[in-house]
């Protein structure tokens, strides 16, 4: 097969990130500092629940599994929303300011329960904000761009995400090994996040966004072309073998890592899915997607042999890098194939329905992952996510043999 040169119109050669509007790295910013609020948080959370509350593995997949369903449906539903009211930035605007004002729960959670609510309400903060931000992200992104812009905000994202575990790590030898004075800090970042959506981030002009005159129903399913689901498909399968980061957080606990510096094991990951991003959406916009796609499938697939193994921190570290490069080389990408693949009259609801789709398999990976756990060991749940991964790999390569790669659209 033969690869394209290009997606659409050619790529703005020479110009790179200067091509690249305003809004859309502010729409970085302000994923950046929401991320630098949550993986504060998350970085510490596994431990919190398991060490001070008294939780098991389980109890910490099925929470994960639950919260991360409950982003992907209200992103599913915040995506029709998006393309029936043409106004994007309002509901991203609304799912921050949920996410934000649940982030002081966390410090006066005295129960599983308490966190689980908190974690519940501020996931549906980050569903109702994903699919308009992601399809304004496209709005936005100048002819052959697409790639580069979706790679842009993720690293940036990506980058907040390598910040808070960081910064947890600080104030926590700061501050004695303090949870709940940390998870105080880490809500300072959340407002201002809220504040820079608010000032910075302006809608598309209205030729870009026409709103529709229904939103998307279930007979409009078959407006998607078989390229669309295909990507579902292929996302489906690296989602199983791709359980929560919490698994992570706990694998280095039980190789002995101290509860101050578990939070390096996000660092690293999204050190290394910070620089990664980029470039592989930039390369994308040259060659056919789905090859670096399949790479990542092989980060992840060698990250969980590398995680299964690992008897000190040599083999943790190597697991978790590839794990960042998997994410790296896959989540914008995964992005832009939609936005490639789908209608844009109804890109917003075709990221809610990816968003949807992904979330029930996380909600499967993470409580399986917790109950393999409990029962076999943290080795049999990485290799597991291993022999997944490599399936992925071959239903993508078979892809890529008898499809032509997704084209942009609008």
């Amino acid at each position: 097969m033969t690869l394209p040169t290009g997606h659409g119109d050619s790529p703005r050669q020479g110009k790179g990130l200067s091509a690249i509007p305003r809004g859309i790295w502010a729409l970085g910013f302000v994923s950046m500092f929401m991320d630098i609020s949550s993986e504060m948080t998350l970085g510490l959370l596994p431990l919190f629940l398991v060490q001070v509350l008294g939780a098991s593995a389980t109890a910490v997949g099925v929470l994960e599994g639950v919260a991360e369903s409950v982003v992907h449906l209200f992103r599913f539903l915040s995506g029709i929303l998006s393309d029936w009211l043409g106004k994007r930035k309002t509901l991203a605007l609304i799912g921050y300011g949920i996410a934000a004002f649940t982030k002081p729960l966390f410090p006066i959670a005295g129960s599983f329960s308490v966190v689980f609510v908190a974690r519940f309400v501020d996931r549906i903060g980050k569903g109702i904000r994903g699919a308009p931000r992601d399809a304004l992200v496209a709005d936005l992104a100048p002819p052959g761009m697409r790639g580069a812009s979706y790679g842009l905000r993720q690293s940036l994202d990506t980058a907040g995400a390598f910040l808070g575990p960081l910064g947890a790590i600080v104030f926590m030898l700061v501050l004695g090994g303090d949870f709940r004075s940390v998870f105080w800090i880490a809500a300072l970042p959340a407002f201002v996040s809220v504040a820079l959506l608010a000032f910075f981030v302006k809608e598309p002009p209205g030729s870009r966004v026409m709103p529709q005159r229904k939103p998307l129903q279930w007979k409009d399913l078959s407006d998607f072309p078989a390229a669309f689901w295909y990507v579902i498909a292929i996302t489906a399968v690296f989602t199983l073998a791709r359980f929560s980061e919490a698994f992570l957080v706990l694998r280095a606990s039980s190789l002995g890592l101290r509860a101050d510096f578990v939070p390096a094991v996000l660092v690293l990951m999204n050190l290394s899915y910070a620089v990664s991003s980029y470039p592989a959406g930039r390369v994308s916009d040259t060659v056919d997607r789905r090859w670096i796609l399949l790479l990542g499938g092989g980060a992840l697939a060698a990250a969980g042999l590398f995680l299964a193994a690992a008897e000190g921190m040599a083999g943790l570290a190597a697991g978790i890098c590839l794990w960042g490069l998997h994410m790296g080389f896959s989540q914008g990408l995964l992005a832009a194939l939609v936005a490639d693949a789908a209608p844009v009259e109804k890109r917003g609801g075709a990221f809610g329905l990816f968003s949807l789709l992904s979330g029930l398999m996380m909600l499967v990976a993470s409580t399986a992952a917790g109950a393999l756990w409990d029962r076999f060991g943290p080795a049999v749940v990485f290799y597991t996510g291993a022999g997944i991964a490599a399936l992925g790999m071959a239903g993508l390569f078979f892809d890529m043999r008898i499809r032509p790669a997704p084209r942009e659209t609008g």
